[in-house]
């Protein structure tokens, strides 16, 4: 069996602490044979927020690879899909991207996912959105798996 070539997918939202380094952590669990995931934040607060690292962790999700990054140019070059989640739009903002040459190309397509910011929520409202974030990517990953012919579960 052919090997299915991964999707470079960045994840984005607002301080990269939350949303987006969930989405990052379960799709390199369960979406790694056609993801390949990284994330970053339009303000990056530093740190992966506390009650995000405890829901991930008791769902069983990796967290030691996670950190809080600035959205960056070279990033969204190497990406081949933007996943939005930040609730601002990208699309405006990104349709062109300027390499290291001056050279303008459009940007990687960004699929808006409207999730909800669950930073200085309880824990039952961090688990809601770890499990909408986790059925979003399953759906991505189904998707991608379709798109490339793959039978991986």
């Amino acid at each position: 069996m052919l090997a299915t070539k991964k999707c470079r997918v960045l994840f984005v939202c607002i301080g990269n602490s939350c949303r987006s380094a969930m989405a990052e952590s379960i799709a390199r669990r369960d979406a790694s044979d056609v993801i390949e995931p990284s994330s970053a934040g339009l303000f990056p607060l530093g740190y992966v927020a506390e009650p995000t690292q405890q829901t991930l962790l008791a769902n069983g999700y990796p967290v030691e690879s996670l950190s809080s990054k600035p959205l960056r140019r070279d990033a969204m070059e190497d990406a081949d899909l933007i996943v939005n989640l930040s609730g601002q739009s990208l699309a405006r903002q990104f349709y062109v991207v300027f390499d290291a040459t001056g050279r303008a190309h459009l940007a990687p397509p960004i699929e808006d996912w409207r999730v909800a910011d669950p930073y200085g929520e309880d824990p039952a409202t961090y688990q809601r959105i770890l499990e909408e974030i986790q059925s979003r990517v399953l759906l991505l990953a189904a998707r991608l798996r379709a798109e490339h012919g793959s039978e991986n579960p």
